[in-house]
């Protein structure tokens, strides 16, 4: 099972679920129309190019917004399937607007990451994902990227089969059960294909910011704001390559180095996983309801291991009544949750207290967080979207070797999550559509400046991700957090979420290689 990278934001207990994705991922706000202020330059008002005469009616349509409750609006965009030949088929893109509460400069596009999450979703929560200060200048816009969501979605299989999907074995140690990896994963990718053709070639990342600047372009501003978290900074970063001159302000939060080769990608996300792990298991230790016997980061990532061996060869106990065996895939999703987001560390304590009694459920109860899995046992199409966005966005080799001998190094440095990580991209070697995208630096060339921001001790995206990304766009400037969990803007650090207001609001990037202290 593919580890989606989101910006997630983990409920404090497992009985309260997130909204939506990987992410809690939220909706969008659509703009006031009407008489507005606009604090851009001049030369930022002129800059955004024309579109092409065949791509003008998509940029110049009218869209119908409907109240959607809760003092949202709602409506959908016109798209071409593809661009190459804009008269074809047309897809929908979903909306959600919440409009600014003052003097509002413009609107302020916002992606939770995934690939896979729903935009829609992430921007319902608006309110507290963002400050009261940028909620006042700009109409909050969420939208589903094409494939995701509500935006066109791809779909392969069916609850039952998703979930047998991620009850694979994604640690096998023996042949037998490397075949079935194989199997289970080919059937995922021939499910695509059969059920999702039409769509597969067209949900890459390129395709989902050409949209994004469509809908610049609808909503009537002359250069995009935009706030992207984990995958989203790569939406964003491709939109800047592509459109460097209709870029007011990007914030790429979490960020992604898209020149990492894709095995190792998914080695060095394996570690960031295993760091923020460390971090934990330092943690619980000041706590009296700590559950490891040990009292040391050594001695307790042992018997953490030892906790997904047994579940290897004997599932935990599921209370849930669904029939579903807790084996050590789930644990690992379940364990793997929590770590997004430091609130969510005790909910991690008593679940993983629980196990080590034999009872898996709360683990459980996570990991469906984490696959957006509802207690009907349907699901989002988080887990397809996101496969079908990863495996076209990029080259992953078709040899299953590869994957083997990727695990066994990734397994050398991430103990605990380096087999998971590595074979959950097998179903791209078996991929029905050829990839479009490539490993390459991005560098927006022309742009101004990009703000990309870095946790030290995040555990989806590493922080050399941020650096990477930062130092390959030609207008990158880093801001970097001593903290932890996935993300850092709106997580606590008011250093952090000063610098991204101000650059929003005021366009005044922070100074570049800006460390914000950790937060006590």
């Amino acid at each position: 099972m593919k580890i989606p990278r989101s910006g997630r934001h983990v409920p404090p207990s497992p009985s309260r679920r997130t909204r939506g994705l990987a992410a809690a991922f939220l909706a969008l706000a659509v703009v006031a129309t009407g008489c507005t202020t606009d604090e851009r330059k001049p030369e930022v008002e002129a800059k955004a190019k024309a579109p092409t005469t065949a791509l003008q009616p998509f940029y110049s349509q009218k869209l119908d917004w409907s109240d959607c409750g809760d003092g949202f609006q709602c409506a959908r965009a016109e798209v071409p399937l593809d661009y190459a030949a804009p008269s074809g088929e047309k897809i929908g893109i979903s909306l959600i607007r919440l409009p600014a509460t003052g003097e509002r400069i413009g609107s302020l596009l916002i992606n939770p990451g995934g690939p896979g999450g729903s935009g829609v979703d992430y921007a319902r929560a608006a309110r507290s994902v963002l400050s009261d200060k940028v909620r006042a200048r700009f109409d909050v816009i969420g939208f589903d990227p094409r494939g995701v969501g509500e935006s066109s979605p791809v779909r392969c299989m069916s609850g039952r089969d998703l979930d047998a999907f991620a009850s694979l074995d994604a640690s096998p140690d023996t042949p037998a059960e490397v075949a079935a990896l194989e199997k289970g994963s080919e059937a995922f990718a021939t499910a695509c294909g059969a059920k999702a053709a039409r769509l597969l070639p067209f949900v890459g990342t390129a395709d989902a910011a050409r949209d994004m600047d469509v809908l610049r372009g609808v909503l009537g501003d002359s250069g995009l704001s935009y706030l992207g978290k984990s995958y989203g900074t790569h939406l964003g970063a491709v939109y800047a390559d592509l459109f460097p001159k209709n870029v007011r302000a990007l914030v790429l939060d979490g960020a992604v180095d898209p020149s990492v080769p894709s095995l190792k990608s998914n080695e060095t996300q394996a570690v960031g996983f295993e760091v923020a792990l460390k971090a934990f298991l330092q943690d619980c230790f000041e706590d009296g309801a700590c559950p490891f016997s040990s009292r040391t980061v050594e001695g307790a990532m042992a018997e953490l291991g030892d906790l997904l061996k047994k579940a290897d060869e004997q599932p935990l106990k599921n209370t849930l009544g669904d029939g579903r065996e807790i084996n050590e895939s789930w644990a690992v999703l379940g364990i793997v949750t929590p770590l997004y987001e430091r609130e969510a560390w005790p909910v991690l304590r008593e679940a993983l207290g629980h196990a080590f009694n034999g009872d898996g459920t709360d683990l459980l109860r996570m990991a469906d967080l984490m696959l957006d899995r509802k207690a009907d046992g349907s699901y989002s199409n988080q887990t397809e979207s996101n496969m079908a966005i990863n495996c076209v966005d990029r080259p992953y080799p078709k040899e299953v070797s590869a994957y083997a001998k990727g695990a066994a190094e990734a397994q050398k440095v991430a103990p605990h999550f380096g087999n998971f990580v590595m074979w959950g991209s097998l179903p791209c070697a078996y991929w029905p559509v050829a990839p479009k995208g490539t490993d390459k630096k991005i560098t927006a060339e022309g742009a101004p400046p990009i703000v990309v921001v870095g946790t030290s001790r995040d555990p989806a995206t590493p922080y050399e991700w941020a650096e990477g990304l930062a130092s390959q766009l030609s207008s990158g400037v880093l801001l970097g957090y001593d903290g932890d969990g996935h993300t850092a803007y709106r997580t606590g650090s008011d250093c952090v979420d000063k610098a991204v207001d101000d650059y929003l609001i005021s366009l005044k990037a922070p100074k570049e290689g800006t460390m914000c202290p950790k937060v006590t």
